[in-house]
């Protein structure tokens, strides 16, 4: 299968700006892997403390050194409802390896907050950095030098991008993630969304309000909506760390179990001392890259990985830019309808056929690369599958020719827009990144005022003052990485969703988040440089026009650029918004982080 020249060219850039970085990561990964894995460089005293609490068969068999040891890295808390699932884990994954002649050892835990919690509260304003501290705590779970592959428990927005980040530092060792699956389907989410809005008018209380939210995120389980969570797991499967059809399987069923009990067999078969050695370092190469950013355009996947996966990248050697993402973009065609960008959520995604029908619909099209390695094997076609249960045996049958939801799930033949579900701007105020798929075309350009606010507890309290009463770009700074940690702004959503229904032009402009749940009113997010940097977002004023163009991917401040640029920054005291939450502990990230389109990375 021969792959798009458009496609092709992205892979190739990245590969060549890459060289030398990419080389030496491969090198330190031979390093590291000629050095051997693990127990045999370990004192008497090393072991004795790694194997105290396991029992003597599993001390005998770690003790000789043979045998295979799997690391088991763990994101279960049972607060979120997506990671709750993962309580049992361990002991399911443990006996897999018991059967197999191993053994299995829960390396460490690692953090693994809730951004649905901690939307427009304190505790935002950590989220994005969790993603680092997270690829830390990965690595000191690891550090024992005890394992001889890994597997990986994460589904949520930054839990997994942070434990593959933490994964390739380890790159010599196989590493498999393992989801645990949606929560079965709830109400509506357009019905959610219209609960809320009824909310910000007024015209419901709060009772009304749990009530719907209750009923939508309402069982263990990933939230049904495609945001950054499930956006994760489709970039698992896409480039080649899950099982195949194993992203988007309910927790709790047969077919969940056996998915894991796979993935611990596999991960055991993949190590150095085995015929297929594959370590994670090998696997995600600027093919997977590409292949996963393919995925995400096609789906209309979550603007956070426009940061994530150039983090992730550069955790693997590779140097992925906005540019690459925007090209890669116009490129591809969006084949899925998902609440936000629908009415429909990932499980009728996957009962339309999901991942095994995406990728063999792209991979036909010449839109992903084929010749790539997978922890199932080389070439990606081995994904053109759906995992079934027959007869308590866990069997992978050919994907559907025909989606069973078109409306939902569609071909490359009939896309539902010719291009993905991500835009880059670019003009005189900076670069930002912009999530199209759910915006309607009539609304993707926008000429308006600009309305500044400094944070979005301003703009809530305009809204609910009455002041919103025309077209507008709002423009929320002191939102970024360097100002708060760059937390999302979808308390947001509801009031400028409404303002839209009433028939006025409206969009925001922010150095903020907005994530995967991106709806309907067009978002210039992740704005770079940003206003504590003294960006041109910081010389915005109330009343300058700017012009929105998400169709030629522009941001543009309209009137004198003279006399635009010679105004003075303006500033804010945030100091009071770096203390409470633990969020006094995060100084030096502050000061630390990286812009947006470098990836938002403590490490670069």
């Amino acid at each position: 299968m021969s792959v798009r020249q458009a496609i092709q060219d992205v892979t190739d850039r990245i590969a060549a700006r890459s060289r030398d970085s990419r080389r030496d990561y491969l090198n330190r990964l031979e390093g590291a892997r000629e050095a051997g894995v693990n127990r045999t460089v370990l004192s008497c005293g090393n072991l004795a403390h790694a194997f105290a609490a396991c029992s003597p068969a599993e001390k005998a068999q770690l003790a000789g050194h043979k045998s295979l040891n799997l690391g088991i890295v763990t994101s279960y808390n049972d607060m979120l409802s997506a990671h709750q699932p993962y309580q049992f884990y361990p002991d399911l994954i443990k006996q897999a390896a018991r059967e197999m002649g191993s053994t299995a050892q829960v390396a460490g835990g690692v953090p693994a907050m809730c951004d649905g919690v901690t939307q427009g509260q304190p505790g935002m304003d950590l989220s994005l950095f969790s993603r680092d501290v997270i690829a830390m705590a990965t690595a000191i779970s690891l550090s024992h030098n005890m394992f001889d592959a890994a597997v990986y428990l994460g589904i949520c927005d930054k839990i997994v991008p942070g434990l593959l980040i933490g994964a390739l530092t380890f790159g010599h060792l196989p590493a498999v993630f393992v989801p645990a699956g949606p929560m079965p389907s709830g109400i509506p989410n357009d019905e959610k969304a219209k609960v809320r809005q009824l909310y910000m008018e007024g015209k419901v209380g709060r009772a009304e309000l749990l009530e719907a939210e209750s009923k939508s995120y309402h069982a263990a389980g990933t939230c049904t909506f495609y945001g950054t969570a499930n956006s994760n797991q489709m970039l698992m499967e896409i480039m080649g760390l899950h099982l195949p059809g194993a992203s988007f399987v309910n927790p709790g069923t047969p077919l969940r179990d056996a998915l894991t009990r796979e993935a611990t067999i596999r991960a055991l078969s993949l190590t150095a001392q085995g015929n297929d050695y594959t370590p994670v370092g090998h696997v995600i190469d600027e093919k997977a890259i590409v292949n996963g950013l393919v995925g995400l355009h096609a789906t209309g996947g979550s603007t956070n990985h426009t940061m994530h996966l150039i983090a992730i990248a550069a955790a693997a050697g590779l140097q992925v830019t906005w540019d690459d993402m925007s090209d890669l973009s116009d490129a591809t065609p969006l084949l899925a309808r998902v609440y936000p960008n629908g009415v429909a959520d990932v499980n009728h995604f996957h009962a339309a056929g999901g991942m095994g029908f995406l990728i063999q619909e792209l991979l036909e099209s010449g839109h992903l690369h084929e010749d790539v390695k997978t922890v199932w094997g080389n070439g990606l076609s081995n994904y053109t599958v759906e995992a079934k249960l027959i007869e308590e045996k866990l069997t992978f049958e050919p994907s559907p020719r025909e989606s069973a939801l078109p409306k939902v799930l569609t071909k490359v033949a009939t896309p539902f827009q010719e291009t993905g579900g991500l835009k880059l701007l670019s003009g005189n105020l900076g670069r930002s990144v912009i999530k199209v798929s759910a915006v309607k075309p009539e609304h993707r350009v926008i000429e308006a005022p600009a309305r500044v606010f400094h944070g979005q507890e301003g703009l809530q309290a305009a809204f609910k003052a009455g002041e919103l009463t025309g077209d507008m770009i709002a423009v929320v700074r002191f939102s970024g990485p360097k100002a708060l940690g760059m937390p999302e702004l979808h308390k947001l959503t509801p009031a400028l969703g409404l303002l839209q229904d009433r028939g006025f032009k409206v969009a925001l402009l922010t150095d903020g988040r907005m994530s995967g749940a991106s709806g309907k009113v067009p978002a210039a997010i992740h704005m770079t440089p940003e206003a504590v940097n003294g960006g041109p977002i910081s010389k915005i004023r109330d009343g300058d026009m700017i012009r929105l163009d998400a169709n030629q991917g522009s941001l543009t401040f309209l009137g004198d650029e003279k006399e635009f640029f010679a105004r003075t920054p303006a500033t804010e005291d945030l100091r009071s918004q770096h203390f409470g939450m633990g969020r006094e502990l995060f100084a030096n990230f502050r000061a630390m982080v990286g812009v947006a389109d470098k990836g938002a990375s403590v490490f670069q």
